[in-house]
């Protein structure tokens, strides 16, 4: 199965909505560099999975979406947060573990979670969102809502067995969520093809009665409209849709992993199709291109300087949050 590319000939997303895209994919590449220095001088614990490489899914889908739909994310999940529409100093704040984070601290960058956004949560369980999703998605239908959820997972994750239980289910009760699997063709260190027969992803839908497409995940055009297609039969009570949109990281699972299991050649195709030049291309508005750049950088700055001010929990808070 060949992924889609959004046709010249097609409707384009509104002006304001593909300079939208583009200041959540570039917030979310730039936020993403910021944290990594953090996390190389120190200033970040934990782990840091970077999402360089596939800004256009988060941002492509998320803005095919109402604000009062859900998502359900990842432990690289930044980029859906901020293409929520998260504000970039509480979630600085919050991978800093800060008391002004979105969760106060407590969470940090695999565990951001916002009730405010329609954000399910990042999650530390690979393919632990999916049964969260459709939980969500069931109980939507139940209260008889007409919201969406979509639910974010990778290519190892489709491996696990609450996939094909969660899409079962979904097919079953044709429950309003859409399982867009982000293959970036490595789970941790193993390329896709060592640890799947079928390398075409989307193929895994209609066993369960779920349509499956494939799409060019470097082309948020391209992503948002098969969002839109399956936000629309959703919405409308046709039920699930799988979309595998096809990316790559630009490095390796985590930020102290250099990633030297990858091809350079492979690598250096993928950094050939910087899904920010895409779509930079398809605004074809210097101007408004460079107003965006300039606005990500401030947002940025204010986010850093809001975070490094914070304080930390106070630890007689954190142990009485822990005896209670």
């Amino acid at each position: 199965m060949e992924p889609t590319a959004h046709d010249a000939d097609e409707e384009l997303p509104p002006r304001a909505l593909l300079l939208e895209m583009y200041r959540h994919m570039l917030a979310t590449r730039r936020f993403e560099e910021t944290c990594l220095d953090f996390f190389r001088r120190g200033l970040i614990r934990g782990y840091l999975h970077s999402y360089i490489g596939q800004e256009a899914v988060a941002a492509g889908a998320i803005a095919a979406l109402r604000p009062d739909d859900w998502i359900a994310s990842t432990h690289r999940g930044h980029g859906h947060c901020i293409a929520k529409g998260a504000d970039l100093r509480f979630m600085m704040a919050e991978i800093l573990g800060r008391e002004t984070g979105y969760c106060r601290g407590r969470g940090g960058s695999m565990h951001i979670a916002s009730a405010d956004l329609h954000h399910l949560g990042a999650n530390g369980i690979v393919g632990g969102g999916i049964p969260l999703a459709t939980g969500a998605a069931l109980g939507i239908r139940v209260q008889g809502g007409d919201q969406v959820v979509i639910c974010f997972f990778s290519d190892g994750a489709s491996n696990n067995g609450v996939f094909p239980e969660s899409l079962n289910l979904a097919g079953l009760f044709r429950l309003p969520v859409i399982f867009l699997l982000e293959n970036n063709f490595y789970a941790v260190s193993t390329p896709v093809e060592c640890s799947t027969g079928c390398c075409e992803l989307a193929g895994r839908g209609p066993a369960y009665g779920v349509p499956g497409v494939c799409v060019d995940g470097n082309d948020a055009i391209a992503v948002w409209r098969e969002t839109r297609r399956a936000v629309r039969r959703a919405r409308s009570g046709e039920g699930p849709t799988l979309i595998e949109a096809r990316t790559f990281r630009w490095g390796g699972h985590h930020a102290n992993d250099p990633g030297q299991y990858v091809d350079p050649e492979r690598l250096a195709y993928w950094k050939g199709r910087d899904p920010l030049a895409l779509l930079g291309r398809e605004i074809r508005d210097a101007a408004a291109v460079a107003a965006v750049e300039s606005r990500v950088e401030a947002e940025l700055a204010a986010a850093v300087e809001f975070a490094l001010n914070s304080p930390e929990p106070a630890v007689e808070a954190f142990l009485a949050e822990i005896d209670s």
